[in-house]
């Protein structure tokens, strides 16, 4: 099959729409990575690598100063949302597809600098991966960071995910966890026998109702925490007292925590319990303070907010680089059926940014 093309010469809008069109769904990357490398690769001004489905193109300016921008090129399951078509929404126009929010219309705009942007005041590293909406095992730029971090190295980073156009600071670390409870089959019929494992699930459910998230201040920011039960599973048949039950909890926890700490922090919660986790992934403190950061927030003029959910601006913070969420689209509209981003937010995100990688 021949490789999709791309017009990097097009608007962001319209590149938004063209990206979103080339099918790629977690696990089948590979054409629009194509795409993307061939777009790329004809941009002599841009130093090219390519590992798996991840795409890395870098200036080699020799200026003193290096920015990462990074965006994943992989969406959810397509639900009758492609091909994309222009939208009006209250007489604001917009894109509405699979994949314009999360995070088409973030990776349009940084393409479309990265091919425009030849003379930057920095250097410039783009980085597109793939598998960003899967399990952590898979996801492209964490086998960068193993592989290659090298490419990953600068002084700042900006993800391209969606923020409705605001910068938001770091990320919420996230732990999901399994609470079991354990009992004795016996038949329902004579239950007095055996011992309920999803009744004493109630005790869990009790610490869980009784916890009172914390709100807390880091570098200016606050993060909002959340203690919640997200799934229960237990029993094996309905005339059966089931022997076990397991409470599927995610803990979302602000950066002044460290991994240890917040594993640490629930499994005192529930002690006496069986508990395991399952997935865990670190937060990433703002950052704010680093003289890049300060000076995009400045050209930009937007006030950071905190980053609730976990992003990879944590594998960015792992290495040891400040990094923001700026990106156009409502997060709230990402993997929606009705997902839609404002052209608006699009051209104002590529205005931005143009104007301060470029000095002008």
């Amino acid at each position: 099959m021949a490789t999709p093309a791309l017009d990097l010469a097009a608007s962001s809008p319209d590149l938004t729409r063209a990206l979103c069109d080339i099918d790629s769904v977690s696990g089948n990357e590979a054409p629009l990575a194509d795409a993307i490398e061939a777009a790329v690769r004809a941009l002599p001004h841009l130093a090219v690598d390519r590992i798996g489905d991840t795409v890395v193109a870098r200036t080699q300016l020799g200026r003193d100063r290096r920015v990462v921008l990074a965006g994943h090129i992989d969406t959810v399951p397509i639900n009758g949302n492609v091909p994309t078509r222009n939208l009006d929404v209250d007489g604001e126009a917009h894109i509405w597809g699979r994949g314009t929010v999360d995070m088409k219309a973030g990776v349009a705009v940084q393409l479309k600098l990265a091919a425009e942007l030849a003379e930057p005041v920095v250097d410039l590293t783009w980085i597109w991966y793939d598998h960003e909406e899967v399990g952590e095992e898979q996801n492209g730029l964490r086998r960068l960071a193993e592989e290659r971090p090298d490419l990953m190295a600068g002084d700042f980073a900006i993800l391209g995910e969606p923020s409705n156009g605001a910068i938001e600071g770091g990320c919420n670390g996230t732990i999901r966890f399994e609470v079991r409870t354990r009992g004795v089959r016996a038949h329902s019929a004579r239950a007095w026998v055996g011992h309920n494992a999803i009744h004493d699930a109630a005790q869990v459910l009790g610490v869980l109702q009784a916890y009172r998230p914390r709100t807390i201040a880091v570098e200016g920011l606050d993060y909002r925490e959340g203690l919640n039960a997200v799934l229960i599973s237990g029993g094996v048949a309905t005339n059966v007292i089931p022997d076990e039950c397991v409470v599927h909890v995610n803990y979302r926890f602000a950066p002044s925590r460290t991994l240890d700490e917040a594993i640490a922090h629930v499994t005192e919660l529930f002690e006496g319990f069986d508990v395991r986790v399952v997935d865990a992934a670190p937060g990433a403190r703002p950052g704010l303070d680093a003289p890049l950061a300060k000076e995009f927030i400045d050209a930009v003029g937007l006030v950071p907010q905190p980053k609730y959910g976990w992003t990879d601006v944590a594998r960015f913070w792992g290495l040891g680089i400040p990094a923001v969420n700026f990106g156009p689209g409502d997060p709230s509209k990402a993997h929606a059926d009705d997902e839609s981003v404002p052209v608006a937010q699009i051209e104002a995100a590529e205005a931005s940014l143009r104007t301060w990688l470029s000095g002008s």
